[in-house]
């Protein structure tokens, strides 16, 4: 296992496409397609253009955002909402670890908080020691956080990870297959419930070991998936309640830690209900014939304005 995260970065081992990716990273912005964690990434990423008022009160947060490639270099914390909000000191999640890889590199999302970095380090330890053979890392977060361009409205403070619910593979994925292989649908063609063809006992322990953390607030899984841990999970139910059911998360669930202490400007979610929420008005509101989302599309997002007046200062930060 990596040692863990300081000031430096660990370098990337291995194939010489991570070298010329890496430096292709430093000499322009990094161009992310409208696009989830689901769908293909690229093998020929372009930079975006220069704004041409990139100072406008009419120019959206996620256009300057998404054009910083490295971290802010101030000390690391959350600032604003999940979905409102910036990453100070962001690090990086390397794009290999012995229990990990790390999908979609061309997106540049493998970012967050050095909390959030070291939980995923511990979870995919944890998850190989129950049988899982290792985590494919989704979306995180951008080098500073902000609004996306496209995809998530969330993972904007360094504290949201999507975790893939397919195992990795035993060996080293290549670039074109971190970018084109698609993740498992684990949920039924009728939305009823998960397929019985490709669920098992493994991705119920996977969930689990995922919340079985204090930083972690709560997992966001398909209700199908929610419907069959419930039926599943048997006596041990405490866990259940920082699982909660929301349409699209049929092939990964996404997992988001509490604001840590050290980030006073971070702002935390409502508690949730007492109880392992499987009745109820939570479970209710979504029908099981819901459909899966459509493709996701470029967002306009919110202007600087919007934005906790810290995060204007996390986007000028050298």
């Amino acid at each position: 296992m990596y040692e863990t995260l300081g000031a430096g970065r660990r370098p990337w081992r291995g194939l010489p496409w991570r070298k010329s990716l890496a430096a292709a990273l430093c000499a322009s912005a990094w161009w992310v397609s409208g696009a989830t964690a689901q769908d293909k990434g690229t093998l020929d990423p372009q930079p975006l253009p220069p704004l041409a008022k990139p100072e406008s009160r009419d120019t959206r947060a996620n256009q300057l955002f998404a054009r910083k490639i490295t971290p802010a270099a101030m000390p690391a914390r959350a600032i604003g909402f999940y979905s409102k909000g910036c990453v100070a000191g962001g690090v990086e999640l390397p794009i290999n670890g012995e229990t990990w890889q790390v999908m979609r590199v061309s997106r540049h999302r493998n970012w967050g908080l050095p909390i959030l970095v070291q939980y995923i380090e511990r979870l995919s330890e944890r998850a190989a020691r129950s049988g899982w053979p290792g985590l494919l890392i989704g979306d995180m977060s951008q080098p500073r956080g902000g609004p996306l361009l496209a995809g998530h409205a969330s993972h904007q403070t360094g504290l949201d990870v999507d975790i893939w619910l397919t195992p990795m593979p035993s060996h080293e994925l290549t670039r074109e297959e971190r970018e084109e292989m698609m993740a498992t649908m684990v949920v039924a063609k009728d939305r009823k419930d998960v397929d019985p063809k490709v669920w098992t006992p493994a991705h119920l322990a996977l969930i689990k070991a995922a919340t079985d953390d204090p930083l972690v607030n709560r997992v966001f899984v398909n209700p199908a998936i929610k419907r069959a841990l419930c039926r599943e999970a048997g006596s041990d139910r405490a866990w259940l309640g920082k699982v909660q059911p929301w349409l699209g998360h049929d092939w990964h669930f996404h997992i988001r830690l509490n604001c840590p202490p050290d980030s006073p400007q971070c702002e935390p979610l409502p508690v949730r209900e007492a109880g392992d929420g499987c009745q109820g008005k939570e479970m209710n509101r979504f029908s099981s014939e819901a459909l899966p989302e459509g493709p996701s599309h470029p967002r306009a997002g919110p202007k600087m304005s919007e934005l906790p007046k810290a995060c204007r200062e996390v986007l000028d930060a050298p």
